[in-house]
């Protein structure tokens, strides 16, 4: 009978041991698991490039140093551009020459000239004038034939072709330059402004200088070395415009809304716990889709970026710092 007890006793305990087991391995089955979520710190970034082909002259900064807008950044050496300003600035000149002499008109000794046989011809006209007068009175007279008259006249009107032609001439030396001739010097002038402006801008290409307040990340050439158009020369990072970066698979975005505040940890800053709000969401490519591993019961699950930038300025947070934060999965 004792022994039974004792049996009975030690049954009764195995028994509520394993409930016990059972209940504990059923809470560790059912309970909510955090998931550590990993991201890191991202900032604006800028290239730095020229529109023009050279050598680095000189680098006014250097990996690391803070710069603001406006600062001198690069100096290119591009002795062509030099020479083609020369040639323009050269061609500037000649088209103004030319202007100018459309404008002056002609020399003071051809309107002089000019005027000179102008009054030569109007004494011509005078002679004539009175000559034919003479023959037409000893015509109405009787005395001189026709023929004679007729002579008179046509040496009167000759006379008088040639003042006007020598009129014409002298207007023509004292006016200078007809309208057309004009214009088309001063369209010479205008293009070749245009040219000396075009190369004067590219020479201003080869001072570079920063569009942001920021800090030099990485300089590419070296100082000596040739760049081609549009190559990056330095980029430049704004520290004052970063946010966290995180991939995150679309199981786990139901509370990651537009505008949704949660907290992030940063290892680097001694784990300090910042606030951050989300402010962009977009599906990755493809190639970060998560692939179902069975035929049946499981999806593809898409992987989306997820940014959020911190709600205030954090002290001495830079670019590729780790942050984490966890989600719980229901």
């Amino acid at each position: 009978m004792k022994k039974s007890n004792q049996d009975l006793r030690t049954g009764l305990i195995a028994l509520i041991v394993v409930v016990i087991l059972i209940f504990i391995v059923g809470i560790i089955i059912n309970r909510h698991e955090p998931v550590i979520i990993q991201g890191e710190a991202d900032a604006s970034e800028i290239r730095i490039s020229g529109k023009i082909p050279g050598r680095i002259k000189e680098f006014r900064g250097e990996e690391g140093s803070q710069v603001k807008a406006g600062d001198t950044l690069v100096i290119i050496d591009s002795p062509e551009l030099t020479a083609k300003l020369e040639q323009a600035s050269a061609a500037q000149n000649a088209a103004s020459a030319q202007d100018r002499k459309a404008n002056k008109g002609a020399r003071k000794e051809l309107i002089l000239g000019a005027f000179e046989m102008y009054q030569k011809a109007q004494v011509g006209v005078d002679i004539t004038k009175k000559s034919y007068d003479r023959v037409q009175r000893l015509f109405d007279k009787g005395v001189v034939t026709a023929q004679k008259r007729d002579e008179a006249e046509a040496q009167y009107k000759a006379s008088v072709a040639t003042s006007n032609a020598a009129k014409s001439q002298y207007d023509m030396a004292l006016n200078g330059a007809e309208k057309e001739d004009k214009e088309a010097a001063l369209a010479l002038v205008d293009r070749a402004k245009g040219a000396v402006n075009e190369v004067k801008s590219y020479i201003r290409e080869t001072t570079l200088t920063s569009p942001i307040n920021g800090e030099i990340t990485e300089i590419y050439p070296k100082c000596g070395e040739l760049v081609g158009t549009g190559a990056p020369i330095m980029s430049i990072v704004d520290l004052n415009d970063m946010w966290f970066t995180f991939n995150i698979r679309e199981d786990l975005l139901d509370d990651l809304k537009m505008g949704k505040t949660f907290n992030v940890k940063v290892p680097a800053l001694n784990n300090r716990v910042i606030a951050v709000k989300v402010n962009y969401i977009k599906a990755l490519a493809s190639y970060a889709t998560w692939k179902a591993t069975k035929t049946t019961g499981q999806f593809d699950v898409k992987t989306f970026e997820v940014r959020a930038r911190p709600t205030s300025k954090i002290t001495d947070l830079r670019p590729g710092m780790t942050a984490l934060f966890e989600k719980i999965i229901k």
